[in-house]
């Protein structure tokens, strides 16, 4: 085992909040394998980079020999948590749970270590719950201490409709802990009423109470509003190494310490070192190749990341075009194909409203000319190479 004081200072990195970290100490001088959980609910199967943060941290308990309980939330994915929502959250159908149960299990494991995780299931025990001992779990917990959750707490101020199941969410995600007698339990920074349920629920069934882990949001590519794949500002980690490596790279270098501290597993001390180099006037840039290197080796292999980081010196340092552009023939018709439509269909943009902000912002080009009309058409009976960004290029020909 890893002497104690290292592991905690391990531990600690990226992480927001340990509740109680006397306590996790005290576990941790134990000397034996602790059980840590963390649950998934399967509502999303693709994962982006800032799912990872969470799954990297599992990682670091991994490697310091620990017991990873991944928790597959079929029963409570059937429910539905409202974390972070105004709004009731649409429950899942089994049929979907099971679908994306599986993909997330496929792209988990390209982080753990499958050997040394245990995949749970909660409906394993939940169907098991007559409505006598779901009674007996609701009495342990107030409406009053429930609308203190922040979610609920604003819906519940502003008018909005509470489901009464959905109180059932945090008490069933509590009780999760109680069954697998977690001793720590990790989650987002959002998650932490829920964890701290565990906590409580525990002790009421006279278990010993796990500790709490929380791990903050991963801000998104613009640096400002975090992660998601409806603002387009994600890198998806079934994204190409070609895109992962540019997206990499296009984050500022302010950002990119937040998210080698998150996202790398370099030691704390090449870290350092790091932040030594630039302070006494290294480039970030190579650092942050570096970094982009690791990521996309982790999710592709060494010699994709390889491949990548020299594609991205030929095609930004060089000024050039790829040659494997990817190219697409459309129908535009008498009246033609208008630039925002085109540029979502070619995969360009996720949508035309990204579509038009792009071309706002000054990052579209049609044969390396700025388009600066985002309600420009583009006429049947021509070529050209689109470009939004740095990275995406598209060959399109309409006809």
């Amino acid at each position: 085992m890893v002497p104690v004081q290292q592991a905690i200072a391990e531990i600690r990195r990226g992480a927001e909040e340990i509740l109680v970290e006397s306590e996790l100490i005290e576990k941790l001088e134990t000397g034996r394998p602790l059980r840590i959980k963390a649950g998934f609910d399967p509502t999303a199967p693709d994962l982006h980079l800032g799912h990872t943060v969470l799954l990297n941290k599992l990682k670091q308990f991994q490697d310091l020999g620990h017991e990873i309980l991944f928790l597959i939330g079929d029963f409570t994915g059937m429910i539905g948590d409202p974390t972070g929502k105004n709004v009731t959250r649409k429950p899942l159908t089994e049929e979907q749970v099971q679908e994306n149960a599986k993909s997330y299990q496929e792209q988990v494991f390209k982080i753990l270590d499958p050997a040394k995780t245990t995949v749970v299931f909660n409906s394993h025990w939940m169907n098991k719950m007559t409505s006598a001992d779901m009674i007996r779990l609701a009495s342990n917990h107030t409406v009053a201490r429930m609308l203190e959750r922040d979610d609920f707490d604003k819906r519940y101020k502003g008018g909005q409709p509470i489901a009464i199941h959905e109180f059932l969410y945090p008490l069933i995600q509590g009780y999760d802990s109680v069954e697998l007698e977690a001793d720590v339990e990790l989650g987002g920074t959002d998650q932490k009423f829920n964890l701290l349920m565990g906590r409580e629920l525990q002790k009421a069934y006279g278990k010993k109470q796990q500790s709490v882990l929380t791990m903050p949001i991963l801000e998104g590519l613009d640096g400002v509003q975090k992660m998601s794949k409806s603002l387009g500002n994600y890198i998806g980690i079934s994204d190409s190494p070609k895109d992962i490596f540019g997206k990499l790279m296009s984050i500022s270098d302010d950002l990119m310490w937040r998210y080698i501290e998150l996202l790398s597993f370099r030691s704390l001390e090449d870290i350092q070192q790091w932040r030594d180099e630039v302070a006494t006037g290294a480039n970030p840039v190579n650092i942050k190749k570096t970094f982009a290197e690791e990521i996309v080796a982790r999710f592709h292999s060494e010699q994709e990341a390889s491949e990548a980081r020299d594609g991205f010196a030929n095609q930004f340092k060089k000024g050039q075009i790829p040659n494997d552009l990817e190219e697409f023939t459309f129908t535009a018709g008498d009246e033609g194909l208008g630039i925002a439509n085109l540029l979502k269909d070619a995969g360009l943009t996720s949508s035309t409203s990204e579509a038009f902000r792009m071309i706002k912002a000054g990052a579209v080009k049609i044969d390396s000319v700025k388009v600066e009309d985002r309600n420009l058409v583009i006429s049947k009976g021509k070529q050209h190479v689109f470009q939004v960004g740095k990275r995406k290029f598209a060959k399109v020909s309409t006809v």
